[in-house]
């Protein structure tokens, strides 16, 4: 519970929430923090990125560049729209949110990284991913290369884990059931940027990462709260990488709205949430 004093915030309807998804993802990613945040009064605008929600052969030509121009198009026409505009990304998602605040000075509104995948060295990953770097520089064989979703999809709960299975079996489109190791690379060079950039935000920022992500270590988080100004961490104990889906679902909508709601221009103060760890001064 907080206690908070503030003068009269803008309506709702003048927040916008900008929501980017993960690679090989839509919305669908977002799981119940998706329809959460929609529901405090905040126009949610989840943005499909170029090569996705098509086919997965549409994403072997597709350049990080063209992911972080379409997300910037969509933010700079809600910044016309909207008082107050937030971002937020998941996974691939996170770190075109983190690169796009930075590259923006996004000031009007709050970051949220979920699941960032800084590092790739979750616990389900081969030994021998890392030697993907040597692929990319044989002309096209990357783009041939698939890389598929395997078990545990990012999903620790048992239950939800076979809704997923299903989907990929029929094949669903709202996530892709396998991608072309030419975006593995793309993404690989958005983590060099955000590495890089990453100090820039202005904008008050939370991280939120599972203790167990199988696809990228609690690291990721600890790094760019050291590099970000304003960033506090939540660690989540009971799921995998997919935490808007997954056993702690509830737990990240909660947070995520309630930082969300606190909007940054309105003068609010309030008293951290338990669940935070926040970044030490």
């Amino acid at each position: 519970m907080r206690t908070t004093t503030c003068p009269p915030t803008p309506s709702p309807a003048r927040t916008a929430a900008l929501l980017i998804h993960g690679l090989g993802g839509t919305r669908h990613d977002f799981g119940v923090v998706y329809r959460q945040i929609g529901q405090t009064g905040i126009d949610t605008h989840a943005i499909t990125l170029p090569g996705h929600g098509t086919t997965p052969d549409d994403l072997s030509d597709t350049r990080a560049e063209e992911w972080l121009d379409a997300v910037t198009t969509v933010y700079r026409k809600l910044l016309a729209q909207y008082d107050t505009v937030h971002v937020a990304g998941m996974c691939m998602g996170a770190l075109l949110a983190i690169l796009l605040c930075a590259r923006e000075q996004h000031s009007v509104g709050r970051l949220v990284a979920l699941s960032p995948p800084l590092r790739l060295d979750g616990w389900s990953l081969p030994w021998y991913q890392r030697l993907r770097h040597l692929l990319y520089v044989v002309p096209t064989l990357a783009a041939r290369i698939k890389v598929e979703e395997k078990a545990p999809y990012g999903i620790k709960n048992t239950q939800v884990r076979r809704i997923v299975e299903s989907r990929f079996a029929r094949g669903d489109n709202s996530h892709y059931s396998w991608v072309p190791l030419a975006c593995v690379r793309e993404v690989d060079r958005l983590r060099r940027w955000t590495r890089r950039e990453a100090a820039r935000i202005a904008c008050p920022t939370l991280i939120v990462h599972a203790r167990e992500d199988e696809l990228t270590s609690l690291e990721s988080a600890n790094q760019l709260q050291r590099r970000i100004p304003h960033a506090e961490v939540s660690v989540l104990e009971n799921s995998y990488h997919m935490i808007g889906m997954d056993n702690d679902r509830k737990q990240v909508a909660s947070q995520v709205n309630d930082f969300l709601l606190d909007h940054p221009s309105s003068g609010c103060r309030s008293m951290p949430m338990a669940q935070r760890v926040s970044r030490s001064t």
